[in-house]
């Protein structure tokens, strides 16, 4: 068998696809604020979340110290791309308003989306995604600190989960803390189209380790977790 050859290429992003998270925080006078966002990834009970530094999104989490991470559904597509192209920053920074942004205030009115109370932030869930992870802020990590034209202009936040909720119908039937992948249809973001997942390709060997293995300490710390209110 003869592979191709790679070909070279300088792409202007490298989003290969990942899912879609709509983070809900809180603004300086309580209002919230909703943000798309596809540059994230879970370790146990812990996020790393991409983000640029002088966002609405970012400057809440670091006043704040929290957030939720809403997992939209393929099915609401349509309601995350009402969300494109606008911010909670009032005024819009220069470098947003050469890429077409504008201000927003009522994110969620302008989705369609419906705000919940969280258990243990300020910041509200979205009702309408089968998945919410309510979240503290415990570290950041800046991003390209070693280049002048970038410093300054990244973060990753490093967030620790402390309560997970789901919609019923995603749940693995007979159990109490599982989902079902066949059920749940995660919308993903590829170079800046949305997509939804294909069908299971194979069984995965790594299937075989029982997912409470990976069970860790800050599912614990999540247990005692209380509202900020309270």
């Amino acid at each position: 068998m003869i592979s191709p050859a790679h070909t070279r290429i300088e792409p202007g992003i490298l989003y290969f696809g990942t899912p879609v998270v709509l983070i809900s925080t809180s603004n300086e006078d309580g209002t919230p604020n909703l943000a798309p966002m596809s540059s994230a990834f879970w370790l146990g009970w812990r996020a790393v979340l991409g983000l640029g530094a002088r966002s609405k999104t970012a400057q809440n989490m670091l006043r704040t110290g929290e957030c939720v991470l809403n997992l939209p559904s393929d099915s609401l597509a349509g309601a995350v791309d009402r969300l494109a192209l606008t911010t909670g920053s009032d005024p819009v920074p220069v470098f947003k308003q050469e890429r077409g942004y504008r201000h927003v205030q009522d994110k969620f009115g302008r989705a369609g989306l419906t705000p919940a109370p969280a258990e243990t932030v300020e910041a509200p869930l979205v009702a309408e995604c089968p998945v919410v992870m309510e979240a503290v802020v415990e570290a950041v990590h800046p991003i390209a600190e070693d280049d002048g034209a970038q410093r300054g202009s990244i973060v990753a936040i490093e967030v620790r989960v402390q309560r997970v909720g789901v919609h019923d119908d995603i749940r693995t039937a007979g159990t109490t803390d599982r989902i079902d992948p066949d059920a749940w249809r995660p919308l993903i973001m590829s170079f800046q189209q949305l997509y939804g997942l294909g069908s299971q390709v194979r069984p995965s060997t790594l299937a075989s380790i029982p997912e409470r293995l990976y069970r860790g300490p800050d599912i614990e710390r999540a247990r005692t977790a209380r509202h900020r209110r309270s």
